[in-house]
């Protein structure tokens, strides 16, 4: 098939779940989205015999045409990253469609949040092991979209606020992978670009035509803390826009749960426990206690084992007095079920025993799992 392309080495990692389907040469499917890499063999006949489907964009030259389709985000996942890292080289060369790129993929990413909420919640969580800096802003953006609304902010408020989190860290994206990847203390270089980065990414969006004042304000202010102790101003108190702290914290919350090579990650159940406890002089009470609301105790995405020893993945919150609902993939005894089973866990026999949160998820047809056709 002339649309597949060879993937390139470094496109795939051991302990990863696959972003894309895999095909090989002929456009058979090899390997569905979320099936997890275990070997290096494996990973070589990938390379060698795999192949994916690029995005493909159709635009007319003066006009950036938005995709309507309906939302899976699991299917998306990688034409969003694809989008975000368009929209980032059209504003850091100062592209004329820079802010029309901008405000689709905004729109993109509220839509399928809005259409899709469980699985864009559970997308943060699959993939949080070793995110890419790409895969990291992407996750910022879906937080902070479910936390903004949650908090009470009004539609367009969000909306600024999505699309602030989506370039925020844009200064950053050239080293943020190094950075993570390495194992040394940090120079004095490279704390002095992590301070900068609000303002050279300030720099970036005025260049190339984009000054919402809000957006600009948000980014400005992103690394304030109620305290008084953050930068680059020392703001405190109710100088600091709600929508800065958002950010903050759903950038901290993606800190937590990632692995980093100077660092363990923490466990989700861990990181709630922390976030509950940042009402305390460092940010607004009511934005921890939103976020905790959108991630509920136990976020879609994560791994859990019920009272009658399954283990399955949490693939929608609870409403009202039924759920978190859960789709069982391993029984009791450990064995790997040829489907999966739906688990209401309010039911008693189905009550979530404890997280389960391993270093390395196992593989999972994301789609299937959350009811999608692919």
């Amino acid at each position: 098939m002339d649309s597949l392309i060879r993937i390139a080495p470094g496109a795939l990692t051991i302990g990863r779940p696959l972003p894309w389907d895999v095909f090989d040469a002929d456009g058979n499917v090899l390997l569905r989205q979320g099936y997890v890499i275990q070997t290096n063999t494996q990973l070589e006949q990938l390379f060698e015999r795999g192949r994916f489907k690029p995005r493909k964009i159709e635009r007319k030259k003066e006009k950036i045409q938005e995709d309507q389709r309906q939302r899976n985000p699991f299917a998306d996942y990688a034409d969003l990253l694809a989008t975000l890292e368009a929209t980032r080289n059209a504003i850091t060369s100062e592209d004329p469609s820079a802010q029309k790129r901008l405000l689709g993929l905004a729109r993109m990413l509220e839509r399928t949040c809005q259409e899709a909420p469980d699985a864009s919640l559970a997308l943060v969580h699959l993939y949080s092991i070793g995110p890419t800096i790409h895969e990291q802003i992407l996750f910022y953006g879906i937080l902070c979209h479910f936390t903004a609304r949650e908090f009470g902010l009004d539609e367009k408020r969000t909306s600024v606020l999505t699309a602030a989190a989506l370039t925020a860290n844009l200064a950053l994206v050239p080293v943020a992978d190094q950075l993570n990847a390495s194992t040394r203390v940090l120079t004095d270089d490279q704390r002095a670009v992590i301070r900068k980065h609000p303002h050279r990414s300030i720099q970036a969006l005025t260049s190339a035509g984009i000054t919402n004042k809000l957006l600009l304000k948000i980014i400005a202010q992103h690394h304030e803390q109620a305290d008084g102790s953050g930068y680059p101003e020392g703001l405190s108190g109710t100088d600091i826009l709600p929508e800065a702290e958002i950010l903050a914290l759903s950038e901290r919350y993606v800190a937590m749960i990632t692995k980093r090579a100077y660092r363990n990650r923490m466990t989700i159940t861990a990181a709630r426990k922390l976030i509950a406890t940042l009402g305390d002089g460092k940010v607004r009470p009511a934005i921890p206690r939103s976020l905790l609301q959108v991630l509920g105790e136990y976020p879609p995405g994560m791994l859990v084992r019920l009272d009658n020893n399954e283990v399955g993945v949490v693939t929608g919150r609870a409403v009202r007095a039924r759920g978190p609902f859960v789709k069982a993939i391993f029984g009791p005894r450990g064995n790997r079920y040829s489907g999966t089973f739906e688990r209401d866990t309010s039911v008693p026999e189905y009550n979530i025993q404890g997280a389960e949160e391993p270093e390395e998820m196992p593989s999972m047809d994301f789609s299937l799992l959350w009811g999608f056709r692919n």
